[in-house]
């Protein structure tokens, strides 16, 4: 009926929130990421680093979801699609002052490495 019911006010998003909110969302990564048997091992640099550019004063949290997907997920995208990063892979993500720095290496669960072990 076009009336103000009442009027909530909202405390601005702090550091400590940034974090935890990083780890819903690249908490949703890990999942995806586990039904091709991929593991995902972020540092704790690479938490603030997400944290800190998807951080808006006054947005608050909301490019956070694009910082990821552009920085994290469309990077893991590239190295899946270019073979560098195959099922049972271990996915270490860790950031410096120019970005994310995301390396891989063979899990137990690899293909490559159930075939190194066969040939033993």
């Amino acid at each position: 009926l076009n009336r103000l019911d009442e009027i909530i006010i909202f405390d601005r998003l702090s550091r400590d929130d940034m974090t935890g909110i990083v780890d819903i969302q690249v908490g949703l990564l890990v999942k995806r990421l586990a039904r091709r048997n991929i593991g995902l091992e972020m540092d704790e640099a690479a938490r603030k680093w997400l944290a800190d550019r998807g951080y808006d004063p006054v947005f608050g949290a909301r490019p956070l979801k694009r910082v990821i997907q552009h920085e994290l997920q469309d990077r893991l995208a590239e190295l899946l699609l270019a073979g560098d990063v195959m099922d049972g892979d271990i996915v270490s993500v860790t950031a410096d002052e120019d970005g994310l720095i995301i390396t891989s290496r063979r899990g137990p669960g690899s293909d490559e490495a159930e075939l190194e072990e066969a040939a033993e």
